[in-house]
């Protein structure tokens, strides 16, 4: 039994120390599933610039755009560009071949990522692209190394002329007190069409939204999980008053 104990031990070992290893500082974010407004903002970032490549294959149009408050016909002409049906699910017409010969490895569906990787991964993730021109695209990310991934949204931020630091990581001069970088890009090898602040908010809604496609009943089972509570509450005097009513006699 000691043995075997041991022998759990020493092989859990690695795996911690690598996860401590690669710990990576990350920018902290609290989405709101229940803000239509950013839902809708950030499914029209997504289907502009992440569905070509990256599909939902887990979800339907059409519940995509009830929960959203979207009309149909409005999803429909706006934000479908494959000429699928409303009822279809959410795929795209890029190949497992084609992507994985054109990026190295095929993009994976995202309708669980924010699920998987966690919000604060992706919100760092997709403000930390930088220019590296020893990578094949030209770029590399702060938090994904080595990524394969093009800045699809590099029209918006612009290019990163170095690796951005977290947020969390601004930095003050010891002397003065006065901030020498607030985190985030700073330096742009290419400028982009939105200021720093507008393409934080224009993450945060995709993330926002991604966060939405990990569980689209969180905002159901949240609501009738309140229900509950409340019948629960009002059981519990009907049946202290029951209880009072039934032992009164005895007591």
């Amino acid at each position: 039994m000691k043995k075997l104990f041991l022998s759990l031990i020493l092989s859990v070992t690695p795996l911690v120390a690598l996860a401590a290893g690669a710990e990576i500082e990350l920018d902290h974010i609290d989405t709101d599933i229940s803000d239509k407004a950013s839902l809708q903002r950030g499914a029209q970032t997504y289907m502009n610039y992440c569905m070509a490549c990256h599909s939902l294959e887990y979800a339907r149009y059409n519940r995509v755009a009830a929960d959203l408050d979207i009309p149909e016909e409005i999803f429909e002409e706006n934000l479908i560009f494959t000429g699928a049906a409303i009822g279809s699910l959410m795929g795209n017409s890029m190949s497992y071949d084609d992507g994985a010969a054109w990026f190295g490895a095929a993009p994976p569906d995202l309708t669980l990522v924010a699920r998987v990787r966690g919000e604060d991964w992706l919100y760092t993730y997709l403000r930390g692209f930088y220019q590296d021109d020893s990578r094949p695209l030209g770029v590399n990310n702060s938090v994904f190394a080595n990524v394969g991934m093009p800045h699809v949204l590099m029209e918006l931020q612009g290019l990163c002329a170095e690796a951005p630091h977290a947020v969390s990581e601004r930095r003050f001069d010891p002397l003065t007190g006065n901030l020498i970088t607030d985190g985030g890009c700073e330096n742009y090898a290419v400028e982009g069409s939105l200021t720093k602040a507008e393409y934080d908010e224009t993450i945060y809604d995709l993330v926002n939204f991604l966060d939405y496609m990990g569980e689209p009943y969180a905002g159901d089972r949240e609501r009738i999980g309140w229900m509950v509570f409340a019948f629960l509450a009002v059981f519990l005097v009907i049946g202290q008053l029951l209880y009072r009513e039934l032992w009164k006699d005895i007591h």
